[in-house]
């Protein structure tokens, strides 16, 4: 069995190769990060297992991919790249890679949440061009934090926020308990929150869920982080509540377009903290992740 990572960049393929053993599936990396969807055939050839980054898989680009069987994700947003069903179809299994990152993007969301409440990115920009510009900042300690969602890495950030003094409510469609985390209605949530911050996988039924409605429920005031995935929340009721005042700061790590045109409406707001996708970039998280990476190799190359 052979397979290839497809948009490898230069650290995740020196710990691709890192971590290679004797006995592995034949697996050969391409060390090009920036490849179009329509070269996924070329650079497969008749291999069966694709690894791949960010690279978007159309499902008409797989069509014409004669080997491949197997898809391994880096990450859990496969849906933001591909459609899973659509390749099922056509006897290609897509496989996620969960938890490898939860404390990177935990402290990232945490890193987001303070810069947004000290504006500090703000007086940063100011300062470099040359004005002493100063705004009252949003005091966290005995504040609320809401969680729309709650995984590996809200749990995460539930334990930061904790022990930072602040108040944690949490939201998930299903059915959660964590100590010192107060599971509440989605309403409520929004009501009652001074910073909330969303971590949900994006599918069908979570799509848009954030919306305008939802939007408008939110405390006045409030400060919105986002480290999920960008379409998860409306943009266009998005931008309207930070122009307005409704939404005091948002902190952004992901997009509905990516990467962001430097002319978007959102690197136009003075009230937006921004980072390019990022918050699951720590050497620790990649080591993780490539290890989960060789894990699905190796499961797969064995049948199992």
């Amino acid at each position: 069995m052979r397979g290839v990572f497809v948009d490898a960049n230069d650290s995740l393929a020196e710990i691709f190769e890192r971590q290679r053993r004797d006995g592995d599936p034949d697996m050969s990396v391409n060390f090009n990060p920036n490849i179009k969807p329509e070269q996924w055939p070329e650079i497969l050839g008749d291999a069966e297992i694709g690894v791949v980054d960010h690279t978007a898989l159309p499902t008409e680009i797989a069509k014409q991919c004669r080997g491949l069987k197997h898809v391994v994700f880096l990450g859990t947003g496969a849906r933001s790249y591909m459609n899973p069903e659509e390749l099922a179809e056509l006897g290609i299994s897509v496989h996620l890679i969960k938890g490898y990152g939860d404390t990177a993007v935990a402290e990232a969301a945490i890193a987001l949440m303070w810069a947004s409440a000290r504006v500090i990115p703000w007086m940063d920009r100011e300062m470099r061009a040359g004005n002493w510009l100063r705004e009252d900042a949003m005091q966290l300690t005995g504040k609320t934090l809401g969680l729309i969602g709650f995984g590996g890495i809200a749990a995460e950030v539930a334990r930061i926020a904790l022990g930072s003094g602040m108040k944690v409510i949490a939201w998930n469609r299903s059915p959660k308990t964590y100590k010192g985390v107060e599971f509440v209605g989605l309403e409520k949530l929004l009501a009652d929150s001074h910073v909330v911050s969303i971590h949900l996988l994006l599918n069908d039924e979570t799509r848009g869920l954030v919306s305008r409605e939802k939007i408008a429920g939110m405390r006045k005031g409030v400060i919105l982080i986002n480290t999920a995935r960008g379409a998860l929340v409306d943009e266009a009721a998005m931008i309207d509540a930070l122009k307005s005042g409704h939404i005091r700061h948002a902190g952004l790590d992901v997009y509905n377009i990516e990467p962001l045109p430097k002319d978007h409406p959102l690197t136009r707001l003075s009230n937006v903290t921004l980072s390019a996708h990022s918050a699951f970039r720590t050497p620790e998280a990649s080591e993780n992740l490539i290890g989960a990476a060789w894990a699905h190799c190796r499961r797969i190359a064995k049948g199992s």
